[in-house]
């Protein structure tokens, strides 16, 4: 039955992303605001280049506390290799990645484009929907 359930229909369409250019203290501050855990970095033309967490932030505070260094561009911050799901992946798909792997998010690419952002919480309102 979960097999059934595409990826396309829970996730978050339209989801935040970031330029690797942004300035970081500016992506926490939006994380923060839209109370995601993360958001994907794009390039000028849509393309994925990386994932920038909460975790990223706090190597950016880290940073800022031991070496003085007070923020910087998203892209010297970001995770750089990133696992993303396919739009029309089955939810148990995705649900497998998400136990396999501590991330909280995962990009949803079609045609290598980004469509939408699925998180723990879209995955858990898929089961939820089982029951």
């Amino acid at each position: 039955m979960l097999r059934s359930l595409l990826v396309k229909d829970y996730m978050t369409a339209d989801p935040l992303a970031f330029s690797p250019e942004m300035d970081v203290l500016k992506a926490v501050h939006l994380l923060l605001e839209h109370h995601l855990s993360g958001a994907p970095v794009l390039d000028g033309d849509g393309h994925l280049l990386g994932f920038f967490s909460e975790k990223d932030g706090l190597k950016v505070a880290l940073n800022a506390t031991y070496y003085e260094q007070p923020g910087g561009p998203v892209g010297q911050y970001m995770t750089r290799e990133v696992l993303t799901l396919s739009a029309s992946s089955s939810m148990a798909d995705a649900i497998e990645l998400f136990v396999a792997h501590h991330y909280r998010c995962y990009p949803v690419l079609d045609d290598g484009r980004l469509v939408g952002q699925l998180c723990r919480r879209d995955a858990l309102t898929a089961l939820e929907k089982l029951w």
